[in-house]
């Protein structure tokens, strides 16, 4: 009898080990999982899926967003290959207020300024990037700015009086020189410009055209990258600006300016990102490596240097 009791005991407390056991197992997950980034997003509104997605993200993106109330665009915005954190909240205040707009428009034009009027908001542009300065309808030069080392270019490379900075005439005359080798001919037909100049040129546009068509083809004084001496508009011996595009010497520019360090500034259909219509002629000097790279990514420079030389 004593030994059936024992036994009794000793079953009821072996009970009583597995179930403290047990509860100890799934308090404890219960605590860690109250505590983790799960359970937190969970109380935040996020459905399994973004919760998925979300935790896949690097540490300081998932910090961001625990640290947020509950956002149907946050996901989505972050996602985008050229979301920048700083900018997150003018992302959401612009994609609340237009709706129909894609994510990655959102994101590109919130990165280049342009959810804003042209020349709403200007600043001077950053001069430290020497190559590699922005200058467009919100980023401008002062009126006496001019580089200090423009150099005359040959009548082999460009029309009468034309100046260039001396590392863009040295990298041009090799494009030249090499397009040349093919039987083609790329001359320069504008290069440097002073500020008086396109304070002329653009006040013309204005007076016959009215001022939105001047400032749909031309810059306003400051803000013209002819005046950086970084900038050339090209054309053959006998072609216009208006068919330079259906030249060989485009097509070969398409694909080999990058190699020279040039890019083609205002492309097709980034209208709203450049702040400029469609000019086949009009290349950039950026250097090689930058110009590469603009090349394979299929951007504009407005987009290459919020991403890569702003943020």
């Amino acid at each position: 009898m004593e030994r059936i009791k024992n036994k009794k005991v000793i079953i009821i407390i072996a009970v009583v080990l597995v179930v403290l056991i047990i509860g100890t197992i799934i308090g404890f997950k219960t605590y860690n999982y109250l505590k983790s980034n799960k359970y937190k997003l969970k109380k935040l509104g996020y459905n399994e899926k973004e919760i998925s997605t979300v935790l896949k993200m690097d540490k300081e993106k998932l910090e961001t967003i625990l640290s947020l109330e509950y956002n149907e665009h946050i996901i989505p915005l972050f996602q985008e290959k050229y979301f920048i954190l700083s900018n997150l909240n003018k992302y959401l205040n612009y994609k609340d207020k237009n709706k129909k707009v894609d994510y990655n428009e959102v994101v590109t034009l919130i990165n280049v300024g342009a959810d804003k009027d042209w020349y709403e908001e200007p600043i001077k542009t950053d001069m430290s990037k020497e190559y590699l300065i922005l200058v467009n309808k919100y980023n401008y030069l002062e009126e006496g700015y001019k580089p200090d080392d423009l150099v005359n270019m040959g009548l082999q490379f460009a029309f009468q009086g034309k100046q260039i900075r001396s590392e863009v005439y040295e990298a041009f005359k090799k494009l030249v020189k090499t397009a040349k080798l093919e039987n083609l001919t790329i001359v320069a037909n504008s290069t440097f410009r002073t500020y008086e100049y396109q304070n002329g040129l653009y006040n013309r546009y204005k007076n016959d055209y009215g001022k939105e068509y001047a400032d749909n083809y031309a810059a306003r004084p400051g803000y013209s990258e002819h005046q950086t001496g970084l900038s050339i508009d090209v054309s053959t011996l006998s072609s216009t600006m208006d068919n330079f595009e259906q030249t060989e010497e485009f097509n070969w520019l398409q694909e080999h300016a990058h190699e020279y360090g040039f890019i083609l500034r205002y492309p097709k259909d980034k209208e709203h990102i450049t702040g400029y219509k469609y000019e086949s002629w009009h290349y950039r000097y950026v250097g090689i490596e930058t110009a590469t790279k603009i090349h394979e990514l299929g951007i504009t420079f407005d987009e290459y240097y919020a991403y890569f030389l702003e943020k």
